[in-house]
């Protein structure tokens, strides 16, 4: 049996496996570069003002910019997108602008990439970090909004891609 603190990183990360998240591509872009990746650690903090926070691995050096540049998006996927999660997570190996040429982007305030076709966009101004362990959180004051239509969420749980059914849908196939 584990003693209260004696939790390990695998069994935390394995634990955390159960938790169900939407699937994101955060993006920046101006004076310190183009960067996207993707993420599930995000969420909404507050509605007044607007605001979000995203967690990025701060010991991944090409996560910089995200700070740099003062601006980020994120981009909420819809479960057509998987492959852009893919490109983003850094796995593939894929360079910057290969990333990007798996969506079609545009701006909506700030100057950061923009999905078309998200489930839902939130354009941020970064208005403070805090790190903590392994991540830094970024705390974001959205200045710009877009949602799609009729698009379901990517969702990732125990470790795989998962798409949310509709209510309509699931209450059918359980009659």
């Amino acid at each position: 049996m584990l003693k209260k603190n004696d939790i390990g990183p695998q069994a935390y990360r394995d634990a955390m496996s159960h938790f169900a998240g939407h699937v994101h591509v955060v993006t920046t872009d101006g004076p310190a570069g183009r960067r996207g990746a993707t993420v599930i650690a995000a969420c909404s903090v507050s509605d007044t003002p607007p605001t979000i926070l995203v967690c990025l691995n701060r010991e991944n050096p090409k996560n910089e910019p995200f700070v740099k540049n003062g601006r980020f998006a994120l981009n909420t996927l819809a479960s057509h997108q998987e492959p852009l999660s893919v490109g983003f997570s850094g796995m593939t190996g894929l360079p910057v602008e290969e990333r990007f040429a798996l969506g079609e982007w545009d701006v909506i305030s700030t100057g950061a990439p923009t999905l078309k076709g998200a489930l839902a966009v939130f354009d941020c101004e970064l208005i403070d970090t805090k790190d903590l362990a392994t991540h830094r959180v970024l705390f974001g004051k959205v200045t710009g909004l877009r949602m799609g239509d009729n698009l379901r969420p990517l969702i990732y749980h125990a470790r795989g891609y998962h798409v949310l059914e509709s209510g309509a849908e699931a209450s059918t196939e359980k009659e």
